[in-house]
């Protein structure tokens, strides 16, 4: 199951993990946000105790949506030791998530 992310527990558990986090940013509104939402759910419930799988509304937590540029939804950014090492934007097949969190574990 995907972690609810918010500006608030953003540092402490994407930047500050030592395992690869998974951040959808998505919105209510948004349809490939609707699309993409139970293959974040299915990674979640995958890479369970190996990797983070988390969301972020966009319209409720805006501070890192804009400080890591994103301006199109959905957008899921890839962590490795608070860095982005990988982006999608728009929706892609599950495996090109599994893949780039594979390749970091």
């Amino acid at each position: 199951m995907a972690l609810e992310i918010t500006d608030a527990t953003f540092e402490e558990v994407v930047l500050k993990s030592e395992k690869p986090v998974v951040v959808d940013f998505w919105a209510v509104w948004c349809g490939p946000c609707k699309m993409l939402g139970p293959v974040i759910e299915e990674l979640g419930v995958e890479y369970d105790g190996k990797a983070i799988v988390g969301k972020v509304d966009v319209d409720a937590n805006q501070e890192f949506a804009a400080k890591f540029g994103i301006r199109n939804i959905p957008t899921v950014l890839i962590f490795q030791n608070g860095e982005v090492v990988g982006r999608q934007v728009g929706v892609a097949p599950k495996q090109t998530y599994a893949d780039a969190i594979d390749a970091l574990l």
